[in-house]
C-alpha cells in the first residue's frame, strides 16, 4: 500500500510541507523523516560548478523542487503526473479538492477556481501557473480544436513560485526574495582573519560578532541559541605538525565543539577558559564529502583595507575558485597542501570525490575539493 500524498496548494508560498525560500539543507532534513511518502529522492546538479549550480530534488513521481544556486533556497515547485496512482496525490486549494487520481484537473476547473487570467497555452496566475504540456511535450491548442476540447484539456504540470513584486516574470535562475521562512537564518558571514566573523541575518539589522579569544560559549548560546550538538574534541592528529615542540598529546583534550548544523558553522571552544579558539564555516558544496551535514553559510573572506579610511576592503566569496582566493591571500608561490580523505574514518563507505586538500595561511586554513572549490574555511 502507498500512503496518499495530500497537499494543499498556496500560490506564491508553497505546497504541503514545502515552503518557498526554505534551505536545501532543511528540505532534505525534512525528507529524511518522510521516507514513507517520498521513498525515491534524486539529487541533480552540475558537478563542474557545484558552488553556484541550481540543485533539483526529484521526489518521484509527483514533485520536482528547484533550489537557487547561490543561497540554496527553494525557488520553484513543480507538481507532475497528477493521476499517477503510486502513490496517489490529492491537491487542495482553500480546503477544496481540485485534483486527484480519480478526478483530473482540467482547464475549465482551473478557471472556475482561480478566476480569469490572460489567454495563452498556459494558465498563469500570481505565484502559480498550470501547464498542459507533459514534461516539455507541447500539447497546446492545435488547429481545429473545438471549444469543448479546450475546456476539458487536462492539466499535466503545476508550477509554484514566488509572486513578482513588479509584475515581471522572475527567471528560474534568480535568487529567492527574502521571505518569513528565512527569518533568523544567516544571510552573510564576513570572515576577518586574526579577528573573527561578523554574521548578518535575513530580515534583521542584527549584526553578531564572534571574536576568537574573546567570545565565550555563553555568548554563543545567547546569540545563536543552543547548539545542534556539543561534540568533545577527540582528534589530536594535527598536533604532530605543530612547530611548538612542547605541545603534548594532552593539550586541548578538554576542548569541545559547538556544532550549528542549521547555520553551517562550528565553534571550537577551550575546555579551560570556555572561549572560542577556532571558527569553521561550511559551504555545503553538492558532491563534496560534507554535503548536507551542514547548511550553506554564504561567507565572504575580507582582506586588508588599502588605508585607514577604506570603508569597503576587498573581499572574496564562497563561490569563487580557490586559485582566485589563493592569490588574494598570498600573491606569491603556491603553498604545499595536505591530503585529507573524509572516508578514512568510516568502514565500507566510498565516494567518487572523497579527497580534499588543506591549504594553510596565516590565521586561516582552506579545505579545497577536486573542482577547486573551497568547502570549508577554518579560522584560528
Amino acid at each position: 500500500m502507498f500512503a496518499t500524498l495530500d497537499l494543499d496548494i498556496r500560490p506564491g508560498s508553497g505546497i504541503g510541507m514545502f515552503e518557498l525560500g526554505t534551505s536545501l539543507w532543511a528540505v532534505i532534513d525534512i525528507l529524511r523523516g518522510l521516507q514513507h511518502l517520498f521513498p525515491q529522492v534524486e539529487v541533480k546538479f552540475d558537478p563542474e560548478d557545484s558552488a553556484t549550480t541550481p540543485v533539483i530534488l526529484h521526489l518521484r513521481p509527483h514533485l520536482d523542487l528547484l533550489f537557487s544556486g547561490y543561497h540554496q533556497r527553494l525557488h520553484t515547485i513543480c507538481v507532475r503526473k497528477l493521476r499517477e496512482p503510486h502513490p496517489p496525490a490529492i491537491l487542495r486549494y482553500k480546503d477544496t479538492v481540485i485534483s486527484s487520481s480519480a478526478e483530473p484537473l482540467v482547464r475549465v476547473h482551473v478557471s472556475r477556481t482561480f478566476g480569469p487570467t490572460y489567454p495563452g497555452d498556459e494558465l498563469k496566475y500570481p505565484g502559480i501557473w498550470f501547464s498542459f504540456d507533459d514534461d516539455g511535450v507541447n500539447e497546446g491548442f492545435k488547429g481545429g480544436t473545438t471549444h469543448l476540447e479546450q475546456r476539458t484539456q487536462e492539466v499535466k504540470r503545476i508550477f509554484i513560485r514566488q509572486k513578482s513584486v513588479d509584475g515581471e516574470e522572475r527567471d528560474a535562475l534568480d535568487e529567492v526574495l527574502p521571505c518569513p521562512i528565512m527569518h533568523g537564518d544567516i544571510s552573510s558571514a564576513v570572515i576577518k582573519i586574526h579577528d573573527g566573523v561578523h554574521f548578518n541575518f535575513f530580515s534583521s539589522p542584527l549584526l553578531l560578532q564572534v571574536r576568537i579569544g574573546e567570545t565565550t560559549a555563553q555568548d554563543l548560546t545567547i546569540d545563536f541559541g543552543p547548539p545542534s550538538r556539543v561534540h568533545h574534541k577527540e582528534d589530536e592528529r594535527m598536533t604532530i605538525h605543530s612547530p611548538n615542540l612542547q605541545v603534548s598529546e594532552d593539550d586541548g583534550s578538554t576542548d569541545y565543539f559547538y556544532n550549528y548544523f542549521h547555520h553551517g558553522v562550528d565553534f571550537l571552544i577551550s575546555g579551560q577558559t570556555h572561549v572560542v579558539r577556532k571558527i569553521i564555516i561550511h559551504s555545503n558544496m553538492p558532491g563534496s564529502p560534507l554535503f548536507q551535514r551542514y547548511k550553506r553559510c554564504p561567507w565572504q573572506l575580507e582582506g586588508k583595507p588599502e588605508d585607514d579610511e577604506d570603508d569597503s576592503p576587498p573581499r572574496k566569496h564562497f563561490y569563487e575558485k580557490f586559485e582566485t582566493i589563493r592569490r588574494f591571500l598570498s600573491p606569491g608561490e603556491m603553498l604545499p597542501s595536505m591530503l585529507l580523505d573524509r572516508t578514512d574514518e568510516y568502514d565500507n563507505i566510498t565516494l567518487p570525490n572523497s579527497s580534499t586538500r588543506l591549504y594553510g595561511y596565516d590565521g586561516v586554513i582552506l579545505e579545497v575539493n577536486e573542482a577547486s572549490q573551497v568547502v570549508t574555511v577554518m579560522l584560528f
